[in-house]
Parts: C-alpha cells; structure tokens; sequence
C-alpha cells in the first residue's frame, strides 16, 4: 500500500490524535494517503530518524532516546523502524 507496511499504517492509526487535535485518517487507505502528502518517512531505527531530524533542524543534541521517543512526530513501530511524521 503506497510504500507503508500494514503495520505501520495499523500504528499511525492507533496514536495518530498523539501529533493531531482529531484524527486525520480513519482508514488504511486513507492513512497512507496523508502519510503521502505529507511525506512522512520510515527510517530502520531511531538512530537513523535521529540524523534526519537533526539534518531537517530540529534541535535533538543531548536527547536520550526515550526523549527522542516521546516527540510527537515519531512513532515507533514493533520492528524496531520509526515513522516520521512532520504535521
């Protein structure tokens, strides 16, 4: 589906209100169509997420990962990936 797991659209649809006042997306489909628009990205560990979101400006020098975690915009998934989602 439009490059994104099945699992990571599940995800992205279970704690999407954590970025979002109200929900963006209530469907796979939907989901993935958002996540293309807006560019959201999958990266293989949060180390890799880490060096994007510093690289785009965001200020994460000295973050442990648990705070690197808890930022809105990344959503751990059960394969150890993070999505990357800029609202």
């Amino acid at each position: 589906m439009n490059g994104y797991s099945r699992e990571c659209l599940q995800v992205f649809l279970e704690k999407q209100e954590q970025l979002f006042d109200e929900p963006v997306a209530e469907t796979e489909e939907e989901a993935a169509e958002f996540l293309e628009e807006c560019m959201a990205q999958v990266f293989p560990s949060l180390r890799e997420a880490r060096k994007y979101l510093d690289a785009a400006g965001m200020d994460v020098t000295g973050m442990t990962e648990e705070e690197l975690l808890s930022q809105a915009e990344i959503f751990p998934l059960p394969d150890g990936s993070c999505l990357v989602v800029e609202g």
